[in-house]
């Protein structure tokens, strides 16, 4: 009975699990860690908000979904027109190009800390990043979904159990803690607390994998209006793990003083110092925290992005009336598989870039994705015609999407100018 239990429970909420996952990447993990060293706690609700209005935003996309059995892809272009895919096309094929450069990359940086077979950091950054990449491919191609959702959980296991168990070990004091979960005044927003305060709330549950949850929740069969609880339910335990994970970074990182590094980089510095207060199972723990989060990313955006790519293909060659209509959901249509493996060869030609370069450009693509996102929302959600009387945004959502979309167009006016 207990097993069935955790079988039902999980089969909620995976497909919420598996966007959580995959919006936590090196860049997510490092600002959290980052943001708690240089301003400490008092940023803690910053993280509380963040994943909440992510949790407006995909439970939006569920909504519509559930609604009307189009994806919000699918329903932008046949409400708004055919121009919608023209325009996203090309700005989806950067964003996604970006972050596989962006998470090879972290992949490789993580190992190399865990397994410094190469003597020049370069080398291993490029030769563990494509095995990363090679090894999503091969698990995506051939594994399926099922094996693609266990190889995930035990992703999601590692770096959760491992970056709560730490926060646990270098706890700064409850009352300080419950301080930071307090909203503060306008007048202590200033200068770098600020600033780290937006980069903190912008990173969190991720930009354009929100959108992997509507290709998911169809892969669990969840495709009228009775899942929208389920939906809800799902999301909302997602979201808060997402939280309680974001809390813990910032925790952590208020303990330490870190170098003013980005990305897997410092990712390796914070668990050096993690060595030399707790010693080295600390280390070692933490980097096997950080690469099940990092590679979990990776792995969730190999086997999403691709439906996204499929949807938009039959979009732009007008084909979604065809019997090919249902193949956005079929692992072995051919566009599926072409750009999975344009995930992994294209971007491997950019390994040798910058890491922290790569960063800001995917930062930068990704801010800019959410504030269209939430416009989206408001107008096809608005529309009583369109959803349903029962589905139509409510007055609270729709201030929270307006909200949303002020904010996060300050973030990307913010991430073009630093």
């Amino acid at each position: 009975m207990k097993r069935t239990g955790r079988l039902q429970l999980f089969a909620i909420i995976g497909p919420g699990l598996l966007v959580a996952a995959t919006g936590v990447g090196a860049g997510d993990l490092a600002t959290g860690a980052f943001t708690g060293s240089r301003v400490g706690t008092a940023v803690l609700w910053a993280v509380v908000l963040g994943a909440f209005l992510k949790f407006v935003l995909n439970e939006g996309l569920a909504r519509w979904q559930l609604a009307t059995g189009q994806t919000l892809l699918e329903g932008a272009v046949s409400k708004f027109g055919f121009m919608v895919a023209a325009v996203f096309g090309p700005y989806f094929v950067i964003w996604s190009f970006l972050v596989a450069l962006a998470l090879m990359s972290a992949c490789g940086v993580t190992m190399h800390a865990m397994v410094p077979v190469f003597s020049d950091p370069a080398d291993a950054k490029i030769a563990f990043g494509l095995l990363h990449g090679a090894v999503g491919v091969v698990l995506v191609l051939f594994g399926g979904f099922r094996l693609f959702e266990k190889v995930m959980s035990v992703c999601i296991g590692v770096m959760f159990v491992t970056v709560i168990v730490t926060t646990v070990l270098i706890w700064p004091g409850t009352m300080e803690v419950l301080r930071g979960l307090t909203i503060p005044t306008p007048a202590t927003l200033h200068g770098e607390s600020l600033e780290w305060t937006i980069a903190l709330m912008g990173g969190v549950g991720g930009t354009v994998t929100v959108l992997c949850y509507g290709y998911w929740i169809r892969e669990k069969g969840r495709r009228d209006a009775g899942d929208l609880r389920i939906c809800r339910i799902d999301l909302g335990v997602a979201y808060a793990m997402t939280a309680i994970f974001g809390l813990c970074m910032v925790i952590i990182g208020s303990t330490l003083s870190l170098p003013d590094k980005r990305g897997a980089g410092l990712i390796v510095a914070l668990a050096t110092q993690l060595e030399g207060q707790l010693g080295p199972l600390a280390k070692w723990a933490f980097l096997f925290g950080a690469w099940g989060a990092v590679f979990s990313s990776l792995l969730g955006v190999w086997q999403a992005v691709p439906y996204l790519f499929t949807d938009l293909w039959m979009l732009l060659g007008r084909r979604k009336d065809s019997g090919e209509a249902n193949s956005v959901n079929y692992t072995r249509s051919r566009p599926y598989r072409a750009y999975l493996l344009g995930l992994f060869i294209v971007p491997a030609f950019g390994l040798g870039m910058s890491f922290s370069m790569v960063q800001k450009a995917y930062a930068i693509t990704g801010a800019l994705f959410i504030p269209l996102l939430a416009i989206a929302l408001l107008a096809l959600n608005g529309h009583r015609d369109w959803v349903g009387e029962r589905f139509r945004n409510r007055r609270l959502t729709t201030l929270v999407l307006v909200l949303t979309t002020v904010f996060f167009a300050a973030l990307l006016i913010r991430a073009i100018l630093t």
